[in-house]
């Protein structure tokens, strides 16, 4: 049997963490089992599913390198197959028609909750007579279809993940709403634990693995497969992701569309390898940081966790960071490269360009750090109040009169780091400072502050693009 899995996700909103944790998990599967990623877009809630949120969820998981072996199915392309379903249960009795109004449902609600119970449908229009439903048809009442649920059916299923797995019929909640509410001689729009199950059959899924706050769902959809005599796939219900309270992640925690995460200047490859640590354990021996396509022939379900996978910003920050790090001035100069654009930043050539990656590079967690810690050799810097200090230290301001004098002299082009040891030394001496005060103040005035990269390679770099003098000369 070939393995083939799939995502589902709602175009109601864009990629979230969790649906591209689950992503991660079916294509590493499907891979891992030389089997196919399939995309189906259920986008049978019409009044929230927008183009651009498809298009978003595409352009994620492309943006981690997740790809697909087939075209995307549309959900509602397949609608007239939902019905045609439906009707097929109607025809078998299997499902019904219930004309219960929402104020006699939220009264049958109340009640329950007042009795101590917990909240069900009580199926009070299972064997409805067909006096009494001729009568609501005539009023002109609505309804739903229901398919039915036996209190006494028993629903097991063997979980890759979780183990065996067992429900009652009576802790589902009634029988299920399958088609939303319309005219009594119409189907009104099917409703997902259905169509999923179509869906599915339709697509041949072997493996449904998905979040676990779908066991319920599964439940009752293996009814489902049964009553219609489909073939059940196999289920895997992976942890969710937490925070750092033990709560389900949401966006009072922070970023958590992947848009989000690309725009605060996590690379996709951090991303990609972090969220498929969230839940997984990698084999013993193998390190925290890889490749996405590299893991996929060690990833195996039996792998992930059970409990909920708490989010770690520490840890994401540093596999971001080691991912930066681990690339090629080149490599990491394509990255950078669009943010200095949108600042309208141009680089002196190539060359210099690289070494000033090469600068940063070790200092940089997130690839926004290149915009902030680049800044200064592309703009003349604001002097902070701890520069005005230094620029105010006795001797601080002659001393760089004497360096301008011998650098105008020596004409250095910022390529032999030896001229620049050079110069400090005989302009300390000459201004009768300690060079340690030179280094300094020369920060400021190249870099308008005290802190920050190499001394030596910033100023060689802004020399190379002839703004070092000019820089110098502001200062005094």
């Amino acid at each position: 049997m070939s393995v083939r899995v799939r995502l589902a996700p709602s175009p109601t909103g864009n990629l979230h963490i969790g649906t591209a944790r689950t992503a991660l998990f079916n294509w590493l599967f499907a891979s891992a089992n030389k089997g196919k990623f399939l995309i189906r877009i259920e986008d049978t809630d019409k009044e929230r599913s927008k183009l651009e949120y498809t298009e978003n969820i595409l352009e994620g998981l492309s943006w981690l390198g997740i790809t697909w072996d087939e075209s995307p199915i549309i959900q509602s392309e397949y609608i007239s197959e939902h019905k045609n379903a439906i009707k097929k249960l109607l025809d078998l009795g299997l499902a019904y028609r219930c004309y219960a109004t929402e104020t006699e449902l939220e009264l049958m609600r109340e009640e329950q909750k007042n009795n101590g119970l917990a909240p069900k449908y009580d199926n009070r229009h299972r064997n409805l007579s067909p006096e009494l439903e001729n009568e609501f048809k005539s009023s002109g009442r609505e309804s739903v279809i229901r398919f039915r649920i036996e209190d006494d059916s028993i629903i097991s299923w063997d979980d890759l993940i979780r183990g065996s797995m067992y429900w009652k019929g009576s802790d589902l909640g009634g029988d299920m709403v399958i088609a939303r509410r319309a005219p009594s001689d119409e189907i009104g729009d099917p409703l997902y634990n259905l169509v999923v199950v179509l869906d599915d059959n339709l697509m041949r899924i072997t493996h449904v693995i998905r979040g676990e706050d779908h066991i319920a769902n599964t439940a009752k959809q293996i009814l489902l497969y049964k009553a219609l005599k489909l073939t059940i796939p196999t289920f895997a219900h992976t942890p969710l992701i937490l925070n750092s309270e033990g709560r389900k992640l949401s966006k009072r925690d922070g970023v958590t569309s992947i848009i989000d995460f690309k725009e605060k200047g996590y690379t996709s490859e951090a991303m990609a390898n972090y969220m498929t640590l969230l839940g997984w354990s990698v084999p013993e021996g193998m390190t925290e940081i890889f490749n996405i396509k590299n893991i996929s022939q060690y990833f195996r379900l039996e792998r992930v966790n059970k409990s909920g996978a708490k989010f770690d910003w520490d840890k994401l920050n540093w596999i971001n960071s080691q991912v930066i790090h681990n690339l090629s001035n080149d490599e990491l100069l394509q990255e950078i490269t669009p943010l200095w654009n949108k600042n309208n930043w141009k680089a002196f050539n190539k060359e210099w360009a690289l070494d000033l990656i090469g600068l940063i590079k070790p200092s940089m967690t997130l690839l926004v750090d290149g915009v902030d810690q680049s800044r200064p050799f592309f703009e003349k810097p604001l002097l902070n109040q701890d520069g005005l200090n230094q620029l105010n230290q006795e001797g601080a301001k002659a001393v760089l009169k004497v360096l301008l004098t011998n650098l105008e002299q020596t004409q250095w082009d910022g390529v032999d780091i030896n001229i620049a040891k050079q110069l400090l030394k005989v302009s300390a001496e000459s201004a009768s400072v300690k060079k340690g005060l030179l280094m300094k103040t020369l920060r400021v005035a190249l870099l308008g502050q005290l802190n920050g990269p190499d001394l030596l390679t910033s100023w060689g770099l802004l020399a190379r693009a002839k703004q070092d003098k000019e820089r110098i000369k502001t200062c005094l």
